[in-house]
């Protein structure tokens, strides 16, 4: 649906679609309401390999973006209140759980990364928890055991039980929940290392496929997605042309970086010309990311709550809203 510059009139031809799209304009207007600004230094800190965020865009898209889940938080924490008072119990209120989905090399971590800065500078949330998929991969042994290796960020390739209880127990209340942790530099889950989560008043899970329905391979006596634990959902989403740039871009850029480490898995990727680099990295994408993206991600995009649409030049271009 597209609003006008009243943002309050609806087009005609939007009519039927489940969700309320805002332009940039539209959308920045919103930031004058939310004074919680970060700093340039703030954003150096939670900027992604390959993402040119800059202050004005936190401050144009994503401040806004942290006040209305901050007011998505409240008015649950009032339905939990209100709810334990009919039941007659003693209301304790539960974590608020953000989940956010995208291609790889879109920008998701980022968006993680920069909510949860500016989530925890509003009064209603100062405890803000980040987890990452990741952690919940398969293990490279089990992954080649199973002839996955090569599907690694594909649904099969995820501990999606493991993912689902450690979700359950973080918004049950649990007093510290602890997941795996990820090395980017091995490519492998790290033996006996673990992240621990002590009771956030907001827990964002980022990932590839976290908005995926329950598969029928995963059904048991719950048959519950990881997506149903969530309160709300945000999908970062761009042209796939554009991401597969972005993801070449981000190759190229880590050869003198994650790459070169004598401990990384690829580092025979670190001597390879930009034109070598770049064929790689295009045969990478084409073979694994871009089935993924089609297959698995994509579909999700109509589940989120909120859809973040980039342009070109990894700017939000407009912002969609499921109407309640």
């Amino acid at each position: 649906m597209r609003l006008n510059k009243r943002v309050n009139e609806v087009s005609p031809e939007d009519i039927d679609s489940p969700f309320v799209t805002l332009t940039r304009s539209e959308w920045s207007a919103l930031a004058k309401a939310t004074p919680r600004p970060l700093t340039e230094e703030d954003i150096a800190r939670v900027r992604g390999l390959g993402d040119p965020i800059g202050l004005d865009e936190v401050d144009q898209i994503y401040r806004p973006l942290s006040r209305l889940l901050d007011l998505y938080s409240e008015a649950v924490g009032s339905l939990h209140r209100a709810t334990s008072e009919f039941l007659g119990e003693r209301a304790s209120r539960t974590p608020y759980v953000i989940g956010i989905a995208g291609s790889v090399a879109v920008g998701k971590s980022t968006t993680a990364r920069v909510l949860r800065e500016l989530m925890a500078r509003w009064p209603h949330s100062p405890r803000v928890a980040l987890v990452t998929t990741d952690g919940f991969l398969h293990p490279n042994a089990v992954l080649e055991a199973r002839g996955l290796l090569t599907r690694k960020g594909f649904p099969e390739s995820y501990d999606r039980r493991a993912l689902r209880q450690f979700i359950a127990d973080v918004k049950s209340g649990k007093p510290e929940v602890s997941a795996p942790v990820y090395s980017h530099i091995t490519y492998d889950i790290v033996p006996g290392e673990t992240v621990s989560v002590r009771q956030p008043d907001v827990l964002i899970v980022e990932g590839l496929n976290v908005l995926q329905p329950a598969s029928p391979r995963d059904l048991d006596e719950t048959a519950l997605a990881v997506s149903d634990y969530f309160d709300a959902s945000i999908y970062v989403d761009a042209q796939p042309h554009d991401v597969r740039r972005w993801y070449i871009e981000r190759f190229l850029a880590l050869r003198a970086t994650a790459f070169s480490r004598p401990d990384s898995y690829f580092r025979n990727y670190a001597d390879l010309t930009d034109a070598q680099a770049t064929e790689r990295a295009g045969e990478i994408w084409d073979a694994i990311n871009a089935p993924n993206l089609a297959r698995n991600i994509a579909p999700t995009r109509s589940r989120a709550t909120i859809i973040l649409n980039k342009g070109a030049d990894h700017r939000v271009e407009t912002v969609q809203m499921r109407k309640l």
